[in-house]
């Protein structure tokens, strides 16, 4: 389950593993950057209170892990009047996901499971408001061949010791992506609460993937909530994702 980042780091690229990577998607998919790959997923999200830029650049030291470090800035706060909008930053977020079976077409789905944690460190609003820890397990099944037909499924749990807040709570998400012309692709996810993200109730994300090459994809999304405590409220998000050749 994955929600949203910035930037942009181009480079040159030589052959990489085929672009199956998640992103755009919350709901994640099981498969990792491969042995001796570097991995850079980063988005811009806007909604009617922040402008987030996410960065989640990950390695992979085996072809079973993937081992990711990451956080977001931004400016938080608009619409808030008379307060004024402030600069923030929240990280590191850490994660280590671990593939069991990898996804063939055609054959049995591929399975992996991710645990990690969110640090309280951070400023603006950007901050978890508590330590915070995840854990899911996530399970994709292809269809036809490569990327023509993807569903993703999650199901974990998302703790956190800070008051107000449950200690523990469920998380899922359930997620397709069909090839419509090309490389252009469709994708579209409904999910319940975000592992990165405390206190996320249920929301839907749409939007598209065009995969390049083995190792460039563009995407945009929009999404809003659907329930919840905290209702997330409409956003629009555009990102990339990149791996680079075999680094060692």
């Amino acid at each position: 389950m994955r929600a949203i980042a910035a930037g942009v780091l181009l480079g040159a690229m030589a052959f990489a593993p085929p672009a199956r990577a998640i992103r755009p998607f919350i709901t994640d998919d099981a498969h990792v950057a491969g042995k001796g790959h570097v991995q850079v997923e980063t988005w811009l999200r806007r909604d009617k209170t922040s402008l987030q830029h996410w960065l989640l650049p990950a390695v992979g030291p085996t072809d079973w892990l993937e081992l990711t470090l990451g956080g977001v800035h931004g400016v938080n706060g608009f619409r808030l009047h008379p307060d004024r909008p402030t600069y923030g930053v929240g990280a590191p977020l850490v994660q280590g996901k671990f593939l069991l079976l990898e996804s063939v077409p055609n054959e049995p789905p591929g399975v992996a499971i991710a645990v990690g944690g969110v640090s309280p460190a951070g400023s603006g609003g950007f901050e978890a408001p508590g330590w915070s820890a995840f854990s899911y397990i996530a399970v994709t099944q292809a269809f036809i061949k490569e990327d023509d037909f993807l569903i993703h499924a999650n199901v974990g749990v998302s703790t956190i010791a800070a008051p107000g807040l449950a200690p523990a709570k469920l998380t899922w998400g359930f997620g397709a992506q069909v090839e419509t012309y090309f490389d252009f692709h469709l994708i579209a996810e409904i999910f319940s609460g975000d592992p990165y993200v405390q206190g996320a109730g249920g929301a839907y994300q749409a939007g598209f993937r065009i995969i390049f090459n083995d190792h460039l994809q563009l995407d945009g999304t929009w999404g809003e909530g659907l329930w919840g405590d905290n209702v997330l409220p409409l956003w629009f998000s555009t990102g990339v994702r990149i791996v680079s050749h075999e680094l060692f």
